[in-house]
Formats: structure tokens, C-alpha cells, sequence
């Protein structure tokens, strides 16, 4: 029990300083882009013609889809907070913790943007700034990104909130687990013989 709970405590120690510098690097990067860059602007290279630096104050989601319901986005990510950290307080897992702790980091960041920036709330802009020619975007979709990465892996491995795996059935015990059979009990046959003899 006493090992459980430090894991427990680890974990979601883990997963607080995760969600916290992810914020903190989000909001950090997001107040630079909005003092050094300008809407419109040519982009700056970052990595050559592989990255440039654009600023976009994007009203929708991702790609600036729903660009005029900025509301529901915010409906969305408020959600997200809500079942990761219901989820948080089961945690056991360095590795979901991390992930977890990066979605919701990410997710927050976001949220802030809607709550807080301009227009108003619930509807503002999203500060992006990561050109990647195809679309831009920031650290926090970066970290969600990465979080839905780890999640994915770590549904496919199997590996749950706790850091135990399901137990493997063998094959054999499968088959029969839950089924009705006619069993044979030892000594059955030869019951039988002595019957048809005496009979």
C-alpha cells in the first residue's frame, strides 16, 4: 500500500510540473511572438525553409477550421481539463503522466488564449506562430501532439493508468473458462463395465 501511494505521489507530482512548464513555455513563447512578430508580416526563417516564424491570431482551430465558432473550441478544451484531471488522480505511471500532463498543459494553453485574449471571452484568438508552410501553430499544440503520440503507444502496448499491463490467459484455460462440459470423471468407464456385467 505505502509503494502504491509514493508511486501515486510521483506521478502526479510529475504530472503537475508537466502540465506547469508546458503552460508557462506556451504563454512565454506566445508573449514574444506578439512583441517580436507582426500580423502579416513576411515570415522569418526559423530552421532554414523548413520552419519560419509567422504570427496568427487564429480565431477557429486547428488550420483556422470553425473560424466563427471559437466558442465551441472553447467548450472543448474546457472538457479536456475536466476528464484529464479526473483521470490524474488515478495515476500511477511516470509515462501516462508525462502524457497526460502534456495533453492537459497543452489544452490549457489553448484554453487561456480563448478565455483571456482579444476579442473576449469565450471567443479569443489563439496566438500562433509555427509556420510549418502547411499550417501554424504553437507549444501547445506541439504538446498535444506529442501527448496523443504517447497515448496512442501506450494503448497499443497495453499499459494502463496504474503502469500494470493486463495479465496474458493462457490458451487453454480460455477455451474452457465459462464453458459446460461433459466431464469424465476416473473410474467412470469401468462403473459402466460393472453395470453392463451384473446386468
Amino acid at each position: 500500500m505505502a509503494d502504491r501511494r509514493a508511486a501515486g505521489l510521483r506521478a502526479v507530482g510529475l504530472f503537475s510540473a508537466t502540465v506547469l512548464l508546458t503552460v508557462l513555455l506556451d504563454q512565454l513563447s506566445k508573449a514574444w511572438a506578439l512583441s517580436a512578430l507582426e500580423p502579416g508580416a513576411a515570415p522569418r526563417p526559423l530552421l532554414g525553409s523548413l520552419l519560419q516564424l509567422t504570427l496568427v491570431l487564429n480565431p477557429g482551430g486547428a488550420l483556422s477550421i470553425g473560424n466563427s465558432t471559437t466558442w465551441v473550441f472553447t467548450i472543448v478544451a474546457a472538457v479536456v481539463v475536466v476528464v484529464v484531471v479526473r483521470l490524474a488522480r488515478r495515476l500511477r505511471s511516470r509515462t501516462w503522466a508525462a502524457a497526460l500532463g502534456l495533453l492537459l498543459g497543452g489544452a490549457v494553453g489553448n484554453l487561456a488564449d480563448r478565455l483571456f485574449r482579444a476579442p473576449g471571452f469565450p471567443s479569443g484568438h489563439v496566438v500562433d506562430f509555427i509556420d510549418y508552410h502547411v499550417f501554424v501553430g504553437n507549444i501547445a499544440d506541439i504538446a498535444i501532439v506529442l501527448a496523443a503520440v504517447m497515448i496512442v503507444l501506450l494503448t497499443f502496448f497495453g499499459v494502463r493508468l496504474d503502469g500494470t499491463r493486463p495479465v496474458a490467459v493462457e490458451v487453454g484455460a480460455s477455451e474452457t473458462d465459462g464453458a459446460e462440459t461433459d466431464a469424465v470423471e476416473p473410474g467412470d468407464d469401468e462403473a459402466r463395465s460393472d453395470l453392463t456385467t451384473s446386468a
